[in-house]
């Protein structure tokens, strides 16, 4: 099966890129989705080792500030069951779970961020779901032409 890639968007006072680096293993669950289609593109399209653009938005400007990878298979995403978290889900049950979720980990730092001003302006990714109008999904598919494009522009480094 051909490896697939994913933009991830986080806004960064919730959970960052350096929340992320500075994780257990660099490695956390991505909880919290509940958009039926970023839910299906987890659970159903996503793999152990697929690429991850790491994407900050509600920023000036917001943008792509990493690389990482899925680590494992879907999963039932634990806040769903958890009355005390804001992604509680009465209607989810334990035997039938809603919302799904994968565990990334944070693989390579750019050596500087490629912001969504720049991202509309390179050649090669004007189809890129990311900067097309109205697009306000926290998880998009991204194609591998894309994804050579973005490593090429950011120059990705190892964490430091």
């Amino acid at each position: 099966m051909a490896k697939k890639y994913w933009l991830m968007k986080t806004e960064p006072d919730a959970f960052s890129w350096s929340d992320l680096k500075t994780a257990p293993g660099r490695t956390e669950m991505w909880d919290g989705v509940r958009n039926y289609q970023a839910r299906n593109f987890m659970r159903d399209d996503m793999k152990p080792g697929d690429g991850v653009l790491f994407y900050h938005s509600r920023v000036n400007p917001p943008g792509i500030v990493g690389l990482a990878s899925v680590t494992g298979k879907p999963y039932a995403d634990p806040t769903q069951f958890d009355p005390d978290s804001k992604y509680y889900d009465p209607k989810s049950k334990t035997e039938d779970p809603r919302w799904w979720l994968v565990d990334i980990k944070a693989e390579r730092d750019l050596t500087r961020p490629v912001s969504l001003p720049e991202l509309k302006e390179i050649p090669g990714l004007e189809d890129m779901c990311v900067i097309q109008r109205g697009m306000r999904l926290s998880i998009q598919p991204v194609t591998a032409e894309e994804w050579k494009i973005i490593r090429r522009v950011g120059k990705p480094k190892a964490i430091g």
